[in-house]
């Protein structure tokens, strides 16, 4: 015999329609409205832990440190980017390098980042969209380097868009300092460093 469901059908609260959404009317949502627009729908962002902000925040840091001095900005993780007619992006770190053209103070951004960084998180659908969705995305935006670290498994990629538009892998790392990061001359990065910081927490329950 089959269970009956506990929640009919009758008082079950239907799901809401969603909504087609624009680039612009993305880019005004208020600063407490998360999400990234993913072929005209919003779409729930990751939800990072304290291992996650720490590698950002030592990243923006160490980024914000090299490129002020040489005429470049970097911007943290509520910027939006409109990497498509229909899609938006929230990377968590972007950089122009000097010479980069103006930006716009508010709303979406339209001029691709020299550098877009995301840091993995450990969920299957987060991975997918970083390792998989995003790659394309950028590609086709026109990210001329897109870095992936990866804090769990303790590795630090740059992946360098070619010719033809797709990305080719032009730096892999899991320690050590890197003396020499392409497309950002005179920046190095001590990913023996950034590890230590992440030792500072516990496991994933606090223990």
């Amino acid at each position: 015999m089959v269970a009956s469901d506990p929640v009919s059908s009758a008082t079950r609260e239907p799901e809401a329609p969603r909504t087609v959404m624009s680039i612009d009317e993305w880019a005004a949502l208020p600063e407490d409205e998360p999400g990234e627009l993913v072929d005209g729908y919003l779409v729930e962002e990751e939800m990072p832990g304290l291992l996650h902000e720490m590698v950002v925040g030592w990243l923006y840091f160490a980024l914000r440190w090299w490129v002020t001095q040489r005429g470049g900005l970097v911007f943290g993780s509520e910027a939006k980017f409109a990497v498509s007619p229909r899609s938006g992006r929230k990377p968590d770190l972007t950089l122009y390098l000097p010479g980069h053209p103006v930006l716009p103070r508010r709303g979406a951004v339209r001029v691709p980042p020299d550098v877009a960084v995301e840091v993995v998180t450990l969920t299957p659908r987060d991975v997918r969209r970083d390792r998989v969705q995003k790659v394309d995305d950028y590609a086709a935006f026109g990210v001329r380097y897109y870095w992936i670290v990866d804090p769990e498994q303790r590795t630090f990629e740059v992946l360098e868009l070619g010719d033809d538009g797709r990305y080719v892998r032009a730096l892999g790392a899991t320690g050590g300092t890197l003396p020499v990061v392409p497309g950002c001359e005179g920046l190095v990065l001590d990913l023996d460093e950034l590890w230590r910081e992440a030792d500072k927490l516990g496991s994933a329950d606090g223990s």
